[in-house]
């Protein structure tokens, strides 16, 4: 009873979100008062019957209720309970659900958190997050839908969610990777409100902007989380692979960051106002690219969920219809939309501007190298593009993009003098390569010129941070006062920007400094591998809720400290799939990384032994961006009412 109660709750929200799409956004054209302030209740009616449906879905997992198709065919008896509400998302059904709870959830924050704006223009942002929700809801109820019924013939126990997601890392990631994904549909919805209106002002980029931010931070956490648990349950040590759907999330995430600069630009100066549309409808574009990819079948993925050519065909034809009527109306109402500021070559705008291309130029680089091999595909040639060329290709683009990063956040708006720019470039440059002198001196040899190169990049990046607080802390009666009166958003920028150069510093040395080795190893031998001595301590039999495993254990002693780590090998009931945990000792320098491989004779086994040096740096990288964007959302001018003027022009 309660999944029919849940499936009935999701074709109500699909009527409320049709109604949501079209009365609104009418009530808003003609004026119409009573229409337009129905936009805020629709949405909050509808996510809260999104969010029935949805728990009614995580209810069948906990309870095993095998008679419903999609638990029967992710779940198990003795799966533990967090892997049985984490298996809600754990195939395309219960992923495309999350995905329309986290988009409901978007409207309704909206709904609730910009009371301040016009009921005008809220009612046509929440009209195109309406239409957005139209085609999801349909998608699941027509093609994709969780709720069927295996009756009256079900299995009495059901055949387990894949043994790769069942780790933490998959109760975490996928929900804060939606949050990103789907969050840049604010932005999306925003931009084609402020297209409908025909204008684009300082007010419309205040409002966007936090949105816009917040939709960043997840998608940063997000493909973080993505990176580290692929690192310790792939069991080989990879962090990031280049793979089809890993650049689906990262092609949104380059073009977002483009467009919170522009909308910094455009709410300060005035300056960029289409190219900030365009970044907007092309952010969310990409996310719905990303969908397609994830679900069309069209690659072989551990990401992809689906193989129906069905449901592929739906998302491309959604895709369609969304990019090309947002262009359709760029195209039409655009030329509205102009920029009023004026700059200078030697500006902050001009640096902005050429940071954005750079940006745009490396997601060129990545969008050719994901959608190149399945184009060819379909034309019956099978081609390849692998890490090789994304590693060449993509740093042309990004090492410049970095050193400008070291330049631009200090620069004035609309002009800049030459000789000051000058005069604090070689001061950033002699402080830079004075860091990197005395760094690689007594800390660290690096072995080849990119790694060289890099470093200095970051060196370069954290110098022209400190020397920017310096300066803007220099002419306060104090240097801790002058600090306190410090924006939120400054530090927001400072955060994000070392995390970049922390999140360099840790990508140059784990790819340029790390060790592996194969070998073959019995219990009771001890292998010498650069300063560690590691001893195999012997093999144990361990079972689990859900599986049985041969448990390795490993003494390792580096210097004058010793640990133990251990390393399985788990097959698991149901299935009868094999996967392998590593034994990992983190350390804020280096990971020594254990995996127990295949059993060669009566004793002996292969076993991989990586070091990993400094690869715990590129998730406190990502840590440090995130916290930079928080920063950035809470800072006090997001939360002020707008000034009469603003609210007057934006209607």
């Amino acid at each position: 009873m309660i999944i029919e109660i849940a499936h009935f709750c999701l074709i109500l929200a699909f009527f409320v979100a049709v109604f949501a799409s079209v009365l609104p956004l009418w009530g808003s054209f003609y004026k119409n008062n009573a229409l337009i302030r129905m936009a805020r209740p629709a949405a909050l009616i509808q996510f809260g019957l999104v969010f029935i449906s949805f728990i009614g879905l995580v209810h069948a997992f906990v309870v095993d209720d095998f008679t419903v198709a999609y638990v029967a065919n992710h779940s198990y008896s003795k799966l533990p309970l967090g892997f049985k509400m984490s298996a809600v998302w754990g195939a395309h059904e219960g992923s495309m659900l999350l995905w329309i709870v986290i988009l409901t959830g978007w409207s309704a924050a909206v709904a609730l958190f910009s009371r301040q704006l016009p009921e005008k223009a809220v009612a046509r942002v929440l009209a195109v997050m309406a239409i957005i929700s139209v085609g999801f809801l349909s998608f699941s109820l027509f093609t994709s839908n969780p709720f069927e019924r295996l009756l009256p013939y079900f299995p009495v126990d059901g055949r387990d969610l894949n043994p790769l997601l069942q780790d933490f890392g998959f109760i975490i990631h996928p929900p804060f990777l939606y949050m990103g994904y789907v969050g840049f549909s604010v932005a999306f919805a925003f931009a084609i409100a402020a297209l409908i209106g025909g204008e684009l002002d300082s007010a419309w980029a205040r409002w966007s902007r936090p949105w816009t931010l917040a939709a960043w931070v997840f998608l940063t956490i997000g493909i973080a989380l993505g990176s580290w648990w692929a690192y310790y349950e792939l069991g080989w040590g990879g962090w990031w692979f280049w793979d089809p759907v890993e650049n689906a999330s990262f092609m949104p995430w380059l073009t977002g960051t483009a467009l919170i600069h522009t909308l910094a630009a455009s709410e300060k100066r005035g300056v960029f106002k289409s190219w900030t549309v365009f970044l907007a409808l092309l952010t969310f574009s990409l996310s719905l690219l990303g969908t397609f990819i994830v679900r069309s079948g069209v690659i072989t993925s551990v990401h992809s969920f689906a193989q129906d050519p069905v449901r592929g065909l739906y998302i491309l034809i959604f895709l369609g219809i969304v990019v090309v009527s947002a262009l359709t109306l760029f195209v039409f109402r655009g030329s509205a939309v102009k920029s009023t500021g004026r700059y200078q070559l030697i500006s902050k705008e001009t640096f902005l501007l050429f940071n954005n291309l750079l940006l745009v130029f490396a997601l060129l680089v990545v969008l050719f190298g994901t959608l190149y091999p399945l184009i060819m595909e379909a034309f019956d040639r099978s081609i390849s593009v692998g890490s090789p060329y994304f590693n060449k290709v993509f740093p042309i683009f990004v090492f410049p993009l970095l050193l400008l990063l070291g330049i631009g956040h200090w620069l004035h708006w609309k002009k800049h003098p030459v000789d000051k720019l000058l005069k604090t470039a070689r001061n950033i440059l002699l402080i830079a390569l004075s860091v990197l002198i005395i760094v690689s001196y007594w800390l660290y040899s690096f072995a080849d010129t990119i790694t060289w190169i890099g470093m200095f990049i970051s060196a370069w990046i954290i110098s022209s941070l400190l020397y920017d607080i310096a300066e803007k802390t220099k002419h306060g009666t104090s240097r801790i006062a002058a600090l306190k009166k410090l924006k939120a958003s400054f530090w927001g920028m400072q955060f994000a920007h070392s995390g970049i150069a922390v999140m360099l510093v840790g990508i140059l040395l784990v790819s340029s400094n790390s060790s592996e080795k194969l070998i073959q190893f019995a219990p009771g031998e001890t292998y010498q591998f650069d300063e560690y001595s590691i001893k195999f301590n012997g093999l144990k039999q361990v079972e689990g809720p859900n599986y049985t495993a041969t448990r390795g254990v490993f003494l390792v002693l580096e210097n004058d400290n010793a640990f133990t780590l251990l390393s399985e090998k788990r097959k698991y009931t149901a299935s009868g799939q094999i996967m392998t945990e590593a034994g990992i000792d983190a350390g804020f320098t280096r990971d020594v990384y254990i995996s127990l491989g295949e059993p060669l004779n009566d004793r002996s086994w292969s076993v991989r032994i990586y070091i990993k040096s400094f690869v715990r740096w590129i998730w406190l990288g990502a840590i440090l961006m995130a916290i930079g964007g928080l920063l950035s959302v809470t800072d006090k001018r997001y939360r002020l009412k707008l000034k009469s003027k603003e609210v007057n022009n934006a209607v």
